[in-house]
């Protein structure tokens, strides 16, 4: 089975969320299962250097963009078993940024796009399946059938059409998008890529994709809701059948307390209270929180959005600390509210909470280890690593029953000793309250449940070899 991934981002070359990371792990993966999985990318001028220097030009070609012609070089790096390719094109790509203004990115991708399919031919790679991320890529399936519909290689390729987040739809003017896709009038009825009079990148992905896949079994069905259906429920309804939830995993060799290089004690499920204590010393000494190993600490490692349920946060933040037996850490950037939120709240529980207003991937990896849970009240969240990691290391996640939470987090029964962490149903605050001080409780008045809790939430499978002989099953289908 041949695979080629398109996608806008991919670790280790750019990141700037989950899309990288699972674009990242699961070409290998597949690759590990007996596929034959490559992937294809922008050259960002902010590809570090030393992928650079190891890629290999391959050859060039012009791709028509309205009145222009533009040059499109392609360059092959291979990592393991996984062959990468990567679309050359200063003007589009060349800059440090990864993503800009939507009136940019438009043509920026759509370029893309069209280079992904025309350059099959130079690359002499005709793979079975390509598989599109988000909404960057939403246009490959349009312009397989609008352009290539005459080609038999074409015609044998299916498509699939990964949503990792439906909130962004790459949508534009239809005039902008017909041009620079050259694509006729008839593509933009209500049927297909019309959207609100505007257009839809996505929505294109998800009219002519053979197959659409999203990232949690709960979001799958999720999004079929006015809810969380961001206006294309009714579409996602109607292609119910071609419509499935497979959820990311996670990478082994990165987050592994036994092996963490980040961390100050490594530890594994047999001695993980002693050497999770150790850690949270660490991380109370590092950043200015009372010492106190026995103290109940929760860690949060998130983007500072309204997503992210910072809004209940801040709501009962007042709450958390009345007693004086929680610390709290949190690490992130995003929205200014929140980052303000958060250093007026350090500044009034001084030695209580420490808020990181940054990104620090070995900080990330100290927080999951020092800390007793985890939170995060998503207001959704397609998949969520986060939790996962968290389990990982032994520290119990908070979450909110939605999406890939629900489907990860197994909410813990204190009568039949089950459960991997704590989970509340309802957007609100003190919900959300009433499930963290039940995790406190937990912890401090029946220790044996919580450390069994621990170690079954280490013991919980998120490898990507599940995941990927679920996208195999599609693949096979198709």
């Amino acid at each position: 089975m041949k695979v080629l991934f398109a996608t806008s981002e991919c670790v280790p070359f750019v990141k700037t969320g989950g899309l990288a990371d699972v674009v990242g792990a699961l070409p290998s993966e597949l690759c590990a299962q007996g596929c034959e999985a490559r992937v294809i990318l922008p050259k960002y001028g902010k590809i570090a250097q030393k992928y650079k220097d190891e890629m290999r030009y391959i050859s060039n070609i012009y791709i028509k963009m309205g009145w222009r012609s533009q040059y499109c070089g392609v360059f092959e790096l291979k990592i393991g078993e996984v062959i990468y390719y990567f679309v050359d094109n200063e003007f589009y790509f060349g800059s440090d940024t990864i993503y800009g203004e939507m009136a940019e990115d438009i043509e920026r991708f759509a370029f893309f796009d069209k280079a992904v399919l025309a350059l099959l031919q130079v690359i002499g790679y005709w793979p079975e399946v390509i598989h599109c991320n988000d909404w960057q890529t939403g246009m490959i399936p349009v312009l397989l059938r609008a352009h290539y519909n005459c080609d038999e290689r074409y015609n044998r390729i299916k498509t699939v059409m990964t949503i990792h987040n439906l909130k962004f739809q790459g949508v534009y003017d239809k005039k902008t998008i017909a041009d620079v896709c050259e694509l006729p009038d008839n593509y933009f009825t209500e049927d297909k890529l019309e959207f609100y009079k505007d257009a839809s990148f996505l929505k294109g992905g998800l009219v002519y994709a053979d197959f659409i896949t999203t990232v949690s079994k709960t979001y799958s069905r999720e999004i079929m809701t006015d809810y969380f259906g961001e206006n294309l429920n009714g579409l996602l309804s109607a292609r119910s059948a071609s419509v499935t939830g497979i959820i990311n995993g996670i990478n082994y060799d990165e987050w592994n307390s036994a092996k963490d290089t980040f961390i100050e004690h490594n530890y594994d499920a047999r001695n993980v209270v002693s050497k999770k204590k150790a850690n949270k010393l660490a991380l109370q000494k590092q950043f200015g929180l009372e010492e106190n190993p026995d103290k109940f600490m929760i860690g949060m490692v998130t983007r500072l959005t309204g997503q992210k349920g910072l809004d209940l946060v801040e709501c009962v933040m007042d709450n958390i600390f009345e007693n004086g037996d929680v610390q709290m850490i949190v690490l992130g950037t995003g929205e200014g509210q929140y980052e303000n939120m958060l250093r007026h709240f350090e500044w009034k529980y001084k030695g209580t909470l420490a808020s990181l207003i940054m990104f620090d991937n070995a900080v990330s990896h100290k927080i999951y280890a020092g800390c007793d849970a985890f939170l995060m009240p998503s207001l959704f969240e397609p998949c969520g690593l986060s939790q996962m990691i968290s389990m990982r290391y032994g520290t119990l996640p908070i979450v909110r029953e939605t999406g890939g939470l629900r489907d990860s987090v197994e909410p813990y029964n204190e009568y039949e000793n089950t459960g991997t962490g704590f989970s509340f149903a309802n957007y609100n605050a003190h919900e959300m309250l009433g499930i963290m001080n039940y995790a406190k409780t937990t912890y401090y008045n029946n220790k044996k449940s919580w450390q069994s809790m621990v170690k079954r939430a280490m013991k919980a499978d998120f490898s990507w070899r599940n995941s990927a002989k679920e996208y195999i099953d599609v693949y096979e289908r198709l």
